[in-house]
């Protein structure tokens, strides 16, 4: 069991048991370590202690990150920033495949693929001439159905097995101390419709630590009776973690579904909202 696997296991316990309040004690117990080595290995992971993980789960709380997400969004858009050359999450430049490339399959292309470890458990990542092509987060028993999956999209080109590769370009998506420089912008490449392109490119302006809702998304791409479109354009996201459909939850605070797993969205956004915690000096001691 690896650091994500056990911090996963008290996110899940905190979750089902959050309203009792539990202590590091109990936490403890539940998932069989000592109380110093459960603060420490949480603490060190997550950039905040248990008791500020506990905050971050209340309902008061997500609502006020919503309420922060809207605000950013709007000013972000109000400013002219909603030109894809000007996305700002993690420097990405987003690129859609034409109508052309979806139809060779990829043929001629030579796409790198390799696993990876994360904060947040294995992921797979595909890389084409084109920019990273592929993000998602996969157990170890499903390794080979996701690059299954993978491979279906591209039918027609070559595939590279390259576990250094990935690992390298994993390291530039998860390091938070590269969100905001842009001397080294990461190339994404998608397929999709174009109603989805706008989607994703919407919600690579939501910034880490905040979250926005599926209706204000909607409103977002000019379709405010669309939320439920929205919805199903952020399930197809093939890029999970760098475009960032965790930070959409509903209008009333509850994060709702994730596609790879509640858990991990929880992890996710308790992961990016620690820096600014303890920033903000409310980090306990």
């Amino acid at each position: 069991m690896n650091d994500y696997e056990r911090i996963a296991r008290v996110i899940r316990y905190l979750d089902e048991n959050h309203a009792d309040q539990p202590d590091l004690a109990a936490l403890a117990r539940y998932v069989g370590l000592s109380r110093y080595h459960l603060h420490r290995l949480f603490t060190s992971w997550a950039g905040v202690t248990p008791k500020d993980f506990l905050q971050c789960l209340t309902l008061t709380y997500t609502k006020q990150l919503l309420r922060n997400g809207k605000s950013v969004l709007n000013a972000t858009l109000d400013a002219g920033l909603s030109s894809p050359s000007r996305l700002h999450d993690l420097c990405v430049s987003l690129e859609a495949a034409s109508p052309g490339e979806v139809k060779s399959g990829g043929e001629g292309w030579t796409i790198t693929i390799g696993f990876a470890d994360s904060p947040f458990g294995r992921c797979l990542v595909g890389e084409s001439p084109r920019g990273i092509c592929h993000l998602s987060f996969v157990e170890a028993d499903d390794e080979v159905a996701a690059m299954g999956i993978l491979k279906g999209q591209w039918p027609r080109a070559r595939w590279q097995r390259d576990d250094a590769v990935a690992g390298r370009l994993a390291n530039q998506i998860f390091n938070l101390s590269t969100i905001g420089r842009a001397s080294a912008p990461l190339r994404a490449f998608v397929r999709g419709t174009p109603f989805q392109v706008r989607v994703w490119r919407a919600l690579l302006q939501v910034q880490p630590g905040k979250l926005v809702s599926y209706g204000e998304l909607a409103s977002v791409v000019g379709q405010v009776t669309a939320a439920r479109a929205v919805g199903s354009a952020v399930g197809q996201n093939p890029l999970a973690y760098l475009i960032p459909c965790h930070r959409v939850i509903r209008e009333t605070g509850v994060l709702g579904d994730y596609k790879w797993g509640p858990v991990r969205k929880r992890a996710i956004l308790t992961w990016e909202n620690a820096p600014r915690l303890a920033v903000d000096g409310k980090r306990s001691t």
